[in-house]
């Protein structure tokens, strides 16, 4: 890598270690260090979702979607829509119940709705399939940028998770979201930078990739037919959208905590729902890009447009960008940045489940502030160690085993958005009918995925019809003992020690 390069690259890194421990030090207690002291503006958060929500895979396999023949924008654009329309009903539906207590979970929320059990159960699930989902997505990003870096993957997985436990380690959620909105603006100002360069080398610039995009039928956006085995259909992506976007912002617990960090339920709802037109946004740029790289291609080394949409993205980055020009830095950089905004979400959140979920409604509710922020920060540090080892045993499986098991760790978004439907519209439903409908709802995702494959969208809304109708059928047979509780506080929640 050119010195140049390089130094983008250093310099990045280094300055995510130095915000976490400048904002290490403003973090006072417990509630300071998971949520921030509920003080982030709403348009840190805003950024914060949005870059959370991007990964390795996203920065460099979505431009391979557009650039694959017959490519188009048709399947995420309208997936996009879906995102937006669950992200409406979340602030409708689910919102207000996280803001009528000073809540630290998700999962609390079902705790006053049901019982202990149920809280427990679905916040085993979370820390369960996101610490499993997590430390395979960093192996897939440390196996890419191995091949950027000419290193052994060993030593990519210790620099990104070994930075990304730093940072969150001493600087908690102000740390996660304030690094999440700097990594936010590095992977988007490096495609932006990247595609103007594509279309500076085209004979007629951007003429030449709206020409060649619209010869190739890229740019096509809607398909209003009813194949439902097609996930480019428009109904398909925007009800699988809506589901998934229903099970992943509003009752996984890396996603809520976001939302409970800011200070009001108005501010709450303006990040949620703005960030899923930042989104649209940020998908229409990155097909954009994989057109472009197909175009120059076409232009300048026909040959390569054989590749696999991945390579082909991967290939550009490394033989084709100048280098000396701290363009392939910054690329280099938008990597390690999708990469490290999953991770470092996923590090605190699992510390805030555990802490908020397990420990403060029994002994420790008593603990000092000291002991509990102590106590967070360990669990961090033992989240990303965790992490860190199962993407070095992802190093020993096939790449088929690994990518199914992202794939099922993402399916219990159904049976955890059925759980909180029961809760929030259904009031004779108990807490025995509702461990039931959510492990049957996950039990069905999973047999779907297995036996009869249906397009990725749409086993969110499976998992949450199979969910309620489980539920509302148990409780039939097994109605809850008394009168449904109340989601007002009770004497028995956690006050702050």
């Amino acid at each position: 890598m050119h010195p140049v390069d390089l130094a983008v690259l250093v310099l990045y890194l280094s300055g995510a270690v130095a915000l976490g421990l400048l904002l290490g030090r403003r973090s006072v207690g417990v509630e300071g260090y998971l949520l921030a002291g509920r003080q982030l503006p709403w348009w840190a958060v805003l950024g914060s979702i949005v870059a959370t929500e991007t990964s390795t895979a996203t920065v460099l396999s979505l431009p391979g979607k557009t650039f694959v023949p017959g490519g188009d924008f048709r399947q995420y654009v309208q997936l996009a829509l879906g995102l937006i329309a669950g992200r409406t009903i979340i602030i409708w539906l689910l919102l207000p119940g996280f803001f009528r207590g000073r809540f630290f979970t998700a999962y609390e929320l079902l705790r006053r709705r049901f019982g202990r059990a149920t809280q427990r159960t679905a916040s085993l699930l979370f820390l369960v399939t996101r610490n499993v989902g997590d430390g395979l997505r960093l192996y897939l990003a440390a196996l890419a940028l191995s091949h950027f870096l000419e290193v052994s993957l060993g030593v990519c997985v210790l620099l990104v998770g070994g930075v990304t436990l730093f940072y969150t380690y001493w600087g908690g959620m102000k740390s996660v979201v304030w690094n999440d909105c700097v990594q936010l603006v590095i992977y988007l100002l490096g495609a932006a930078l990247a595609l103007g360069w594509i279309a500076a080398q085209l004979p007629s610039g951007w003429d030449s990739l709206w020409e060649f995009g619209h010869r190739q039928g890229k740019f096509r956006m809607f398909d209003f037919s009813w194949d439902g085995t097609d996930p480019g259909v428009f109904w398909v992506g925007l009800l699988g959208g809506a589901f998934l976007t229903l099970g992943t912002h509003g009752t996984d617990q890396m996603m809520v905590q976001r939302l409970l960090s800011t200070s009001t339920q108005r501010g709450a709802a303006a990040a949620l729902f703005l960030s899923g037109v930042a989104v649209l946004g940020q998908f229409v740029l990155f097909l954009l890009l994989g057109v472009g790289v197909a175009a120059f291609y076409q232009y300048h080394v026909p040959e390569l447009l054989a590749l696999k949409g991945d390579e082909a993205v991967s290939r550009f980055i490394s033989h084709h960008l100048p280098q000396g020009w701290g363009l392939v830095g910054l690329l280099l950089a938008a990597v390690f940045a999708a990469s490290m905004s999953t991770l470092s979400s996923s590090l605190n959140s699992s510390a805030t489940a555990v802490v908020n979920d397990f420990l403060r409604p029994g002994a420790a509710r008593n603990w000092s502030q000291t002991r509990l922020l102590r106590t967070s920060r360990g669990l961090t540090l033992a989240f990303g160690l965790l992490q860190m080892l199962i993407a070095y045993l992802g190093a020993s499986a096939s790449q088929a085993v690994v990518d199914n098991v992202l794939t099922i760790a993402a399916l219990n978004a159904g049976a955890m958005l059925g759980l909180f439907l029961l809760g929030t519209l259904f009031r004779h439903v108990g807490q025995v009918a509702a461990l039931a409908g959510m492990l049957l709802g996950l039990g069905s995702a999973v047999g779907l995925y297995f036996f009869w494959p249906l397009p990725f969208p749409l086993y969110a809304p499976a998992g949450a019809l199979v969910t309620v109708a489980t539920g509302l059928a148990v409780a039939l047979v097994v109605p809850p003992p008394g009168s449904p509780p109340s989601v007002a506080p009770s004497s028995e929640d956690p006050q702050e020690p």
